[in-house]
């Protein structure tokens, strides 16, 4: 199965040239590590960036360069600097042609909670509820299962929702899956992970056609 880098890379083959694209907090942020060579994107986050480049090496951070989730991070040449407002009017506005999120919870039609556990405080839901609103491409990058073992990947969500019917795809580090009409499909699986660790590891229904291929991440 795949770690965290790992996803960030397999979702880095995602992107396309030209592609303006909004990296989430946590795992999304990894895939500006990982652009294929031979295209241009441009990373935008909702505090007011659009130009992110990959993390800084130690010792050549800059603490006032930050990504919503207050990592330092690197900027690429042209890259400028706004306020939240017109951050907002840029995905508001679906000038974003992908969003890359993190969840604790989607389900198999689409919905997305990656806000809110209850009787968990928290500041509020940040971007994520504008970006769910307002994108037409959304690519979940999370973990397949909890810490304790459960699926991630349900029928239904049990959490407060973010958004209704907007993932299209989920990479986890087990598989590759997009959203359809009937569910989960099975698009890819980790190397070394079997259909059948997928199939018990996925709570929500789970489409398999045909032979499903490993991810190539190289």
């Amino acid at each position: 199965m795949l770690d965290k880098n790992g996803i960030a890379k397999r979702i880095a083959k995602e992107l396309e040239d030209g592609y303006f694209v909004n990296l989430g907090i946590g795992i999304p942020t990894l895939v500006a590590n990982y652009i294929p060579d031979g295209i241009a994107v441009e990373f935008q986050s909702e505090n007011g960036v659009l130009g992110m480049g990959p993390f800084p090496y130690e010792g050549e951070e800059d603490a006032d360069i930050i990504n919503a989730g207050k990592q330092t991070i690197t900027t690429m040449p042209g890259a400028s600097f706004f306020d939240s407002a017109t951050s907002f009017n840029m995905i508001r506005g679906q000038h974003v042609d992908l969003t890359i999120l993190g969840a604790m919870e989607v389900a198999e039609n689409g919905d997305i909670a990656n806000w809110k556990i209850p009787g968990m405080m928290v500041k509020g839901m940040g971007g994520a509820m504008d970006l769910v609103a307002s994108a037409e491409n959304i690519i979940v990058a999370m973990m397949h299962t909890n810490r304790a073992g459960a699926s991630k990947l349900l029928s239904k969500c049990s959490l407060p929702l973010t958004g209704v019917k907007c993932v299209k795809k989920v990479v986890t580090n087990l598989a590759v899956l997009s959203i359809t009409e009937d569910g989960f499909k099975l698009l890819e699986r980790a190397p070394g992970v079997s259909v059948e660790e997928i199939e018990k590891a996925t709570e929500g229904k789970l489409i398999i056609e045909g032979n499903v291929p490993e991810m190539v991440l190289d």
